[in-house]
């Protein structure tokens, strides 16, 4: 249970920044934002992988990454919207 409250927590961090640094207002609500950071995790850890030559392999990455990833789907929801 604990570890559920960690990952809402960090992906709530992660959303907010992911938000703040990607250029133009973002729309989203609370929810949203937690869920852009956890998933943005997961892809940044994907992309990791690929870059690294592990292709497909997920892994975790750092608060960077995460970030960086959150603000890749921002990019890839709006360019599809």
């Amino acid at each position: 249970m604990l570890q559920i409250i960690g990952y809402i927590v960090l992906g709530l961090i992660v959303g907010i920044l992911a938000r703040f640094f990607y250029p133009g207002a973002v729309d989203m609500g609370w929810i949203m934002t937690i869920l852009l950071g956890i998933v943005g995790g997961i892809v940044g850890g994907f992309v990791a992988g690929l870059v690294d030559g592990k292709s497909g392999n997920f892994r975790p990455v750092g608060l960077i990454g995460s970030v960086l990833g959150g603000m890749l789907l921002i990019f890839i929801v709006r360019m599809f919207s």
